[in-house]
């Protein structure tokens, strides 16, 4: 344990692991801590300095982990705790430092705690979860009008008791009740639990629904989720975290993230400003949800949109807290095509393109299983292909009309459901894309045999060694890690132009987004005495930053003096 902290998240590059779909180790189809063992030396190898990984705990699997069953242990299907022992120290040998995801707005209805909770009404634990009488003469309409994320109603009655129980989620993820000090408590046992066995930070899932309303009132009408703004940055939210932190978090040289969907910049400082001793960052949602509507159906994407959005956090942070860059995640589709459109022949080019657009910016980047060989977007047939628990309840909301709607649902799941970042990690061109000696859980996506890490690793000009560049230039460049930010180009739907500015150097970055030539004339108040080619998708044939006509997805990088 150590009472100095360090902000080395700050100058660190992170690799997140979804473990069912990482490295089956054991031949079983499903990813595990033996199989992350195993490709140790290949995340070493990219350069980056830690890893999140999702969800390893006891969990009888509702959502992918993310309904956990016993916060001390790890899942039958991944190994065993002394496996990820092994697992974190190998981390450790090679420099490598291991964020885990914190689930503690719920848990799994199979939670010891929910068992008891849920036995009697004077059960010790009962005030661990939130119960409520029902509505009607009988109680047997929901307590409230919320809804659950996945659909429908966000409560469940229990028989046994009675009573209704508030679920954000499944219903098989009891929402723990926040305002009960002993569920604090508990919450604070468990991450000194995990920090004490080594592990580096905690990214904190749904961390801004801890906190509800008193009274648990109904919901503002809304075509989406009901009761938002009944849960979301709730009235305890930050007097819970500060003390997280102070009897805690302060304690270890450790970092946290935070999701935080639907969070402003005012509200992503109150979390984040190092004077406030809540979380380091988090991670916001715009950029992934400029070209949807509701944060779900499938929009046209525009560049503008997307500028705007990082543009205002890149100010808006600026010298107060610090911003969370990604693309993809386990919850996102492909980045590819989702920003580009279509690719064509030209995968390699606009995935580089697209690493230069995010990996340039101040903050802290991500980068997700596969995004570092240009692993790409399944086109599904059929609904039932689809093993995301949101798709259940997306049938399930449209109940005798679904087969009517089911073209449309396939097509809206084909660009925005969550499976295509799950899908198995895509290692050779053998059998099972080398991810397992047998049938995975999930498909694989057939271009596995062009699209895979050891064809990867042959290419001198892949996508992977690309990745590498950019990994080394940032960890390697202060002005690139704390630069101030200017945009260029802001209302271009073709090119993402801006400059970072840090003792007497600029950088300047030139992204075109389409998939064809674009004019690109140098900004007038753009002058230099000296230039330097940092970064090229294409070569290092574009030696000066000059108007010139840029070439199908290419992105350079300049310093400039």
């Amino acid at each position: 344990m150590s009472n100095v902290r360090t902000r080395w998240y700050k100058d660190a590059v992170i690799y997140q692991i979804y473990p069912r779909s990482f490295c089956d180790g054991n031949g079983d189809g499903i990813g595990d801590i033996k199989g992350i063992i195993s490709k140790l030396d290949y995340i070493q190898s990219l350069g980056v300095n830690a890893v999140w990984l999702s969800p390893c705990y006891k969990s009888p699997n509702d959502d992918n982990g993310y309904d956990i069953s016993d916060y001390r242990d790890i899942m039958d299907e991944f190994g065993t705790l002394d496996d990820w022992k092994e697992m974190i120290a190998g981390m450790h040998a090679r420099g490598i430092r291991l964020i885990m995801d914190l689930v503690v707005n719920h848990t799994s209805d199979e939670h010891e705690w929910f068992k008891q909770s849920r036995s009697s009404k004077d059960n010790p634990y009962r005030d661990y979860y939130i119960w409520r009488k029902g509505k009607g003469k009988n109680g047997k309409r929901p307590p409230n009008n919320w809804t659950s994320r996945f659909g429908g109603t966000a409560w469940e009655y229990d028989e046994a008791t009675g009573e209704w129980y508030l679920h954000l989620f499944s219903k098989k993820q009891p929402d723990l009740n926040w305002d009960n000090p002993k569920v604090r408590e508990e919450v604070h046992s468990l991450v000194k639990y995990w920090l004490d066995l080594g592990v580096d930070g905690f990214r904190c899932d749904v961390i801004t629904y801890i906190s509800k309303v008193e009274g648990l009132p109904d919901g503002k009408f809304n075509i989406g989720i009901v009761g938002d703004e009944q849960f979301t940055h709730g009235p305890h939210i930050h007097e819970y975290l500060n003390a997280l932190n102070k009897e805690v978090l302060s304690n270890y040289d450790c970092m946290t993230v935070g999701e935080a969907s639907g969070v402003t910049i005012e509200q992503g400082l109150l979390y984040t400003a190092e004077d406030r001793d809540e979380l380091d960052t988090v991670f916001t949602f715009e950029h992934v949800e400029c070209d949807t509507f509701m944060r779900l159906l499938p929009i046209k994407f525009k560049l503008s949109n997307l500028k705007k959005v990082q543009a205002r956090w890149q100010y808006g942070l600026r010298d107060k807290g610090w911003n969370s860059l990604y693309y993809e995640n386990h919850d996102q589709p492909r980045s590819l095509p989702r920003f580009v459109g279509d690719y064509g022949e030209r995968r390699k080019e606009a995935a580089k393109m697209l690493a230069i657009s995010y990996m340039m910016l101040q903050g802290t980047p991500y980068v997700y299983q596969g995004q570092e060989i240009g692993m790409t977007n399944k086109q599904f047939e059929d609904i039932n292909e689809f093993k995301d628990v949101m798709v259940a309840y997306i049938r399930k909301v449209f109940g005798v009309f679904e087969p009517i709607f089911r073209k449309l649902i396939v097509k809206v799941l084909n660009k925005r459901a969550r499976d295509h970042a799950r899908m198995p990690m895509q290692w050779n061109d053998k059998e099972y894309a080398g991810f397992s000696t047998v049938e995975p859980w999930m498909c694989i996506n057939p271009n596995y045999k062009e699209i895979n890490v050891e064809e990867a690793m042959k290419d001198p000009d892949s996508i992977y060694y690309f990745y590498k560049k950019v990994i080394d230039f940032r960890k390697n460049s202060p002005l690139v890690r704390y630069g101030t930010f200017k945009e260029h180009y802001k209302s271009s739907d073709d090119v993402y132009c801006y400059e970072r500015w840090w003792e007497g150097e600029r950088l300047l970055v030139i992204c075109n987004f389409k998939n064809n030539e674009v004019p690109f004339d140098i900004p007038d108040d753009l002058v230099y005495t000296e230039c330097e080619l940092k970064l090229h998708n294409y070569g290092y044939d574009r030696p000066k930053a000059q108007s010139m006509v840029l070439r199908p997805y290419e992105a350079a990088v300049y310093i400039l003096k």
